[in-house]
């Protein structure tokens, strides 16, 4: 079987590599959430069907956010939850697990598709069934090194890591190669349990700032205006 047709890596996601995972106890307290990463330049935000009702309220996110956000939708298992995402206005889906099924939904769709995966085989089985990269979970028990190690055998292959991804490994997983990196509790830590939102700002802001300084991106966008 040859490789599927793959929607390439966005230049947007390149220029600012950072994919926040949001896990809520529910899909209402994603809103104000999104805003303050907004606000600390990241755009990247990844919605999870392990939080109730994320579908729902989705359609109300990318119309509330507009193009100021990228919204996408992860932990998606089934072809039946890709499909529903996609309708609601996915801009990409995240999967934990390598599943060639909901990768064709994507795929024939033309939206950005993130499989997860851990091990080659895993890996190569998402990539050439046409993933836009794989996801490495979880990446704190692999190390950026793995990236070179993949592409050993796998040259083309673009990487996400995922899981346990702090400011300093970012910078390290961008630096061996990966295209972007997929950060969750470590930047988001008590936002959804009445953490300052302001922090939360100030670290994402942190963060952007610091992949610049490493010189890893040529330009992000670091906040919104008064940020």
């Amino acid at each position: 079987m040859s490789p599927r047709e793959r929607t390439g890596v966005p230049a947007e996601l390149r220029a600012n590599p950072v994919i926040a995972v949001l896990r809520a106890p529910t899909a209402a307290g994603y809103a104000p959430v999104i805003d303050a990463l907004l606000t600390g330049g990241v755009r990247f935000v990844e919605v999870t069907l392990s939080t109730p009702g994320t579908i729902d309220q989705l359609p109300m996110l990318v119309r509330r956010f507009g193009d100021d956000a990228r919204i996408g939708v992860g932990t998606v298992t089934e072809t039946s939850q890709a499909r529903e995402a996609i309708a609601a206005g996915a801009r990409y889906l995240v999967t934990p697990t390598t599943d060639t099924r909901v990768i064709d939904v994507a795929v024939d769709a033309e939206v950005p598709v993130y499989p997860g995966g851990f091990t080659p085989t895993e890996l190569h089985t998402g990539w050439r069934g046409g993933a836009t990269a794989v996801k490495v979970f979880p990446a704190s028990k692999l190390g950026p090194k793995y990236v070179a190690d993949l592409r050993g055998p796998f040259p083309d292959i673009e990487v996400i890591p995922s899981g346990g991804v702090d400011a300093e490994s970012a910078l390290d997983w961008l630096r061996a190669g990966a295209c972007a990196v997929s950060a969750g509790g470590p930047l988001l830590r008590d936002a959804f349990d009445g953490g300052d939102l302001g922090e939360l700002t100030r670290r994402a802001h942190a963060l952007q700032q610091s992949i610049v300084d490493a010189g890893l991106v040529a330009r992000a966008d670091l906040g919104r205006t008064g940020a």
